[in-house]
């Protein structure tokens, strides 16, 4: 999640008929590394058999449960409740980022909505979630990552076949736009700025998707598209940089 601080203040509300409670401490555990959780709320029918299993992670996680009744077949009004909800917080001006837990497309517009408000949105959901949804974000976390532990790398470059998760070959293409953007007189880009704007680009990007934990692995991984170098900046801070191996640059 980026552009937050510790002193930031974070609603979270979760679609509990589109989410997974089993997984609801590690988005909490997640989303408290970037600001302080003033609100927790969940969003469902509680008297459905559906959600029994969710009683004990509401009271272990503090998190308050909403009642919406299901007034008609086939019409998701746990969705407009939670919907009016976020509204009203928005206009309250007291929260300065928003948590939608959901992997429903139906909070795409929500999402878009609170953005244009400058207000940061942090989508989390599964894989399946709809791209609208993840793209309607400013940052999405896919809840698949979290709770795993990343795999280490074991030599200085290891192959992409070798890390586990998805094939970080798909992310040339949008490394090599963030290079075109940033690179300086000798051909380098910064890594720092390449991440934000891979971020802007995909709002689901994740290193952990990757079996990483930073964008410099992914890149090493990426040998054969691209090479890196660091060199010493301000202080203890190091200043990692890349660009297209020559051979692709070179007409």
């Amino acid at each position: 999640m980026k552009d937050l601080d510790e002193h930031k203040k974070i609603a979270v509300l979760i679609d509990a008929d589109n989410a997974q409670c089993s997984k609801m401490k590690a988005i909490l555990d997640e989303v408290s590394a970037h600001g302080h959780i003033v609100i927790k709320r969940a969003y469902g029918d509680w008297s459905s058999e559906y959600l029994k299993n969710w009683k004990t992670t509401l009271n272990e996680l503090a998190i308050q449960p909403i009642q919406q009744f299901a007034y008609t077949t086939g019409k998701n009004s746990t969705d407009a409740s939670m919907i009016i909800d976020a509204m009203d917080l928005l206009y309250s001006n007291k929260y300065d980022a928003f948590v939608l837990v959901s992997s429903d497309s139906d909070f795409t517009k929500l999402a878009s909505r609170l953005r244009e408000s400058e207000i940061f949105v942090f989508g989390v959901g599964e894989k399946k979630t709809p791209v609208s949804f993840r793209n309607a974000c400013d940052d999405f976390v896919y809840t698949e990552n979290l709770g795993v532990e990343p795999v280490l790398e074991v030599t200085v470059a290891a192959p992409a076949e070798q890390a586990s998760g998805a094939d970080p070959k798909e992310l040339v293409p949008v490394l090599t736009k963030a290079w075109e953007q940033y690179q300086d007189e000798d051909g380098w880009a910064n890594v720092a700025p390449a991440g934000s704007f891979v971020k802007r680009a995909a709002p689901d990007f994740d290193p952990r998707t990757y079996g990483a934990t930073k964008l410099t692995e992914i890149i090493r991984r990426l040998s054969k598209h691209f090479e890196m170098t660091k060199s010493k900046g301000k202080g203890t801070v190091n200043i990692v940089a890349y660009r297209p191996q020559k051979a692709l640059t070179t007409p």
